[in-house]
């Protein structure tokens, strides 16, 4: 298996530079309701369990890096892992040995992604991509910091020593386990990513303002995270709670924002796919960067495609 070599960025991430990223879109959504799919629960690390798994998420990312090349931006490649941790896991039957074999299959998918396209104006970093231990959604019964801390803990080494650049925790809707997780990657010694969704007033589910998580995460943990970002959740959701003359904005680095408008509770409920309107999420992200220059890792999430991140790609063309 890959080891610490084999981690190109690691020591010095190149979108902590300051120069535009790009990266995907929403995966799961992309392969159960354009593709058809079926991924119980969400589960897109099951598809590398076969050829046609392999080749469907292959394409899937063969139709975003183009978009990095093509543009002379980086691109973030994160790993199709979020519910490839032991609880979601051992749902559908995989035990902690089936796990750590398929998030290393992984990231050895993200190298050979990064080979064939990686070049001076495109560095591509590779993410290993981590999910809530429950529902994004809902934060249920709230992990203390050290049980967030043992939980995430395998998952992360797991990645590391599989060759990622660095770990991302997605769709982190409480603040106990996102320092479990930041804890965790500081113990394996490799850079990490907290990305908080919100409800449509702006608020994590547990009803914490952005502002004060990432403000007390840093305290606790003398500012580890590399940077924060906010996914699963519309620009008009979150927008108001962005403040250009707070200090803690400078550590916001990264939106990947759904498409549609819904909230969590009727996405949660519905039978078809919001793919809202590419070119509208487009301008809203580049209002966006106008007003906060140094967010500067842009995607989607629940919704979104290839035609949502070339629209925000075009729309944020001039460089961070």
């Amino acid at each position: 298996m890959s080891t610490f070599a084999s981690a190109k960025y690691r020591h010095r991430l190149p979108q902590l530079d300051g120069r535009r990223f790009l990266t995907d879109g929403g995966l799961e959504t992309t392969l159960i309701f354009h593709e058809g799919w079926d991924l119980p629960m969400f589960q897109a690390f099951t598809l590398l369990e076969s050829e046609r798994g392999r080749a469907a998420l292959r394409a899937y990312f063969d139709r975003y890096v183009p978009l990095a090349v093509n543009h002379g931006v980086g691109f973030v490649l994160e790993s199709p892992t979020w519910r490839a941790n032991p609880e979601w896991g051992a749902k559908i039957g995989y035990g902690r040995d089936a796990l750590a074999r398929l998030n290393h299959a992984a990231i050895h998918l993200m190298r050979e992604v990064r080979e064939a396209y990686e070049n001076e104006r495109t560095p591509i970093v590779i993410s290993g991509c981590i999910g809530p231990r429950g529902d994004g959604y809902d934060p249920g019964k709230v992990m203390s910091v050290n049980e967030a801390e043992a939980y995430h803990s395998w998952q992360v080494s797991v990645l590391r020593d599989a060759g990622a650049d660095m770990v991302s925790a997605f769709t982190m809707n409480n603040f106990n386990e996102a320092l479990g997780v930041t804890r965790a990657a500081q113990a394996a010694q490799i850079p990490c990513v907290i990305s908080f969704t919100v409800e449509t007033d702006g608020r994590l589910p547990t009803g914490d303002s952005l502002a004060d998580v990432v403000e007390a995460l840093d305290a606790a943990t003398g500012r580890a995270s590399a940077y924060y970002m906010i996914n699963c959740a519309h620009p008009t959701h979150f927008e108001g709670a962005l403040d250009p003359d707070a200090p803690w904005m400078k550590r916001l680095r990264g939106l990947r924002a759904n498409s549609s408008r819904r909230t969590h509770a009727e996405l949660d409920n519905a039978t078809e796919l919001d793919a809202g309107n590419p070119v509208e999420l487009g301008v809203q992200y580049a209002d966006l960067s106008r007003r906060f220059p140094h967010i500067n890792v842009l995607g989607g999430c629940c919704g979104t495609d290839h035609r949502h991140i070339e629209c925000i790609g075009l729309a944020c063309s001039v460089p961070a």
